[in-house]
């Protein structure tokens, strides 16, 4: 059984000097690892080892970023399926243990040779066995995120996570409470967080370019993978060669397998993912969360477009926070949408201006931004945005989204999508999928107590159960 962190706090600056001091003797380092050396320490001019957990789709795709850079080496892999062919969705690859694994040592060979990868099945082994590595990088199943990272930060390695952090919303502050008790640095898989294009939306936003903004609006094309489906699959399927199905289900109930419910067609499931909310929130409510400063939501409406039941994800969504608790004093309301819905046209647009597919909308009482694609600004009217004095660059920008986390494992400054902002805006994105599991009924929410009012039984969605053997209290 994994061990509860110690989440007790006090103001009291002598007190906060006795924690860190017992915190670094049971071997957690608040400082940089750069300072005090010894386990877990990295120098800047060493090669910082990773280990994959996950290596479908998105893992195949984050091991070839890692791969550029020069001061990384993949060295473990784990994952319970062998062989992945993702052809025909949006990842178009092959993937999978035994083509990443050569993917991996073909890459490393020129520099070093017979170089070799170690692969596993299960990353409870990996974690046990491979003592050379500093960090994981978990490119898994929503449903296993927190238990991954949990565990791998547990073992003292710094950890990447994609997004969203976690499956539910205690998971989420449970993986803050440990990143801020351990000092390991952390990134949140949402890659958007690190482009220019975000930074200067936010200096423009705080920069009042279109005045007071009371509302925000984020919209994604997303909708459901399995059209035509109405229930859980009920009979089971053929399992792919070398899959380990029981490892894959991780924390979740065991139930037949079905091909429905992989490779990536999980997402559709509420045990194993969180609907196009769960996977694109943390991406297209960034820009609100870090402009704003947005604190917890008070109310959370989110309403299911098309069919949807205890079990599976709808078709899209329109949803709507509240947020009494942000940087400008006032509130402000996010507007959610998915599966093609969108916010009305605005009277500042051009005529025959279209919304992007994507994109979010920010209402000023002087104008309006528009985030589309490339997540740079677009300030409306245009006569606005043609006498505007541009504002000034202060936000530092990104050297990449790895690149950041590996700068900080390295003792440099932490990323800034680490996991006390990305557990935050987690929970933000998990509230919304609360309200829709529950068919768009009014949440009112104790953040300081974790608890959701003015709706039915929720707490068994706040804080998901788990198999025997996946705990992480």
């Amino acid at each position: 059984m994994l061990e509860k962190p110690n989440n007790n706090k006090t103001p009291d600056s002598r007190r906060d000097f006795i924690k860190s001091s017992s915190l670094a003797a049971a071997g957690f380092f608040i400082v940089p690892r750069f300072v005090l050396g010894g386990k877990g320490h990295v120098a800047p001019s060493d090669k910082v080892n990773v280990g994959m957990i996950g290596v479908g789709g998105k893992g195949r795709q984050n091991a070839q970023d890692l791969m550029k850079l020069d001061d990384v080496q993949i060295t473990a892999i784990a994952d319970p399926a062998e062989y992945w062919d993702l052809a025909n969705f949006y990842y178009k690859s092959i993937a999978g243990r035994h083509p990443v694994k050569r993917m991996v040592e073909d890459h490393y060979e020129d520099k070093t040779e017979n170089f070799k990868v170690n692969e596993y099945l299960d990353f409870r082994e990996m974690l046990e066995k491979e003592k050379g590595l500093d960090a994981i990088c978990c490119s898994t199943p929503d449903n296993t995120h927190a238990v991954i990272t949990y565990a791998s930060m547990k073992s003292g390695k710094h950890v990447y996570c994609e997004k969203p952090l976690t499956h539910n919303i205690w998971e989420a502050r449970m993986i803050k409470d440990l990143t801020k008790e351990t000092g390991l640095a952390t990134q949140m898989g949402n890659v958007g967080h690190s482009t220019d294009g975000i930074r200067q939306t936010v200096e423009y936003l705080r920069a009042g370019v279109i005045g007071e903004v009371k509302e925000t609006h984020s919209w994604v094309p997303a909708s459901r993978w399995i059209d035509e489906m109405q229930a859980v699959p009920t009979t089971n399927t053929q399992k792919p060669h070398g899959f380990d199905w029981d490892l894959w289900l991780g924390p979740s109930a065991n139930r037949p397998f079905h091909e429905w419910y992989t490779p990536v067609t999980w997402r559709d499931f509420w045990d194993f993912g969180c609907g196009a909310l769960g996977d694109f929130g943390c991406h297209d409510m960034d820009a609100a969360t870090w402009a704003f400063e947005l604190g917890h939501p008070d109310t959370i409406e989110v309403f299911p477009a098309g069919f949807s039941n205890e079990n599976i994800a709808p078709y899209g969504e329109i949803g709507y926070y509240n947020f009494p608790d942000n940087n400008t004093g006032k509130p402000i309301q996010l507007t959610w949408y998915s599966g093609g819905l969108k916010p009305q046209l605005h009277q500042y647009l051009p005529e025959g201006y279209k919304w992007p597919s994507r994109a979010t909308l920010f209402v000023g009482d002087k104008g309006i931004i528009v985030n589309g694609g490339d997540r740079v600004p677009h300030v409306f009217p245009e006569s606005l945005a043609a006498n505007m004095k541009k504002p000034k660059e202060v936000i530092p920008r990104s050297k990449g989204h790895f690149r950041d986390w590996v700068n900080a494992i390295k003792g440099g400054p932490a990323a800034s999508s680490n996991f006390e902002y990305g557990a935050h805006l987690t929970e933000i994105t998990l509230l919304g999928v609360l309200s829709l599991r529950m068919k768009g009924q009014k949440i009112n929410w104790d953040a300081k107590n974790l608890k959701a009012t003015g709706i039915g039984e929720v707490d068994q969605y706040i804080k998901e159960p788990v198999r025997t053997g996946w705990e992480m209290s």
